[in-house]
């Protein structure tokens, strides 16, 4: 019998397989033989022109960018250097350094790569 991957939500290693699916009993999870073919650990961050982001990658900003709690925001083509890629919940998958804003998270889909 081939050993069937681990649930990529929960971890828990009682999955099975119905159909096409796997399923995991622990969490209700439900996900495709082909997808987890494709998953891996890496994080996959894509620019809004669909260019993959690395670590440390140079971006530009292609839209105003309101900042809450600070009067001044982030302008159109404002450049930031040496990215970050983290996990993000929200989607913010960007932290990174702008000057006069300071530490900040952004969303992959208001930056193109530089």
């Amino acid at each position: 019998m081939s050993q069937l991957p681990n649930c990529p939500k929960c971890g828990s290693e009682y999955t099975y397989e119905d159909g096409n699916l796997y399923i995991c009993p622990e969490c209700a999870n439900e996900w495709s033989q082909d997808a987890a073919v494709e998953s891996s650990d890496t994080l996959v961050v894509k620019d809004a022109n669909g260019t993959i982001l690395q670590d440390g990658d140079d971006v530009t900003v292609i839209k105003d960018l309101k900042v809450k709690g600070s009067t001044s925001g982030i302008k159109v083509g404002t450049k930031i250097k040496g990215i970050r890629l983290v996990e993000g919940n929200d989607g913010h998958n960007i932290d990174c350094k702008v000057t006069g804003v300071g530490a900040i998270k952004l969303k992959q889909e208001f930056v193109k790569k530089s």
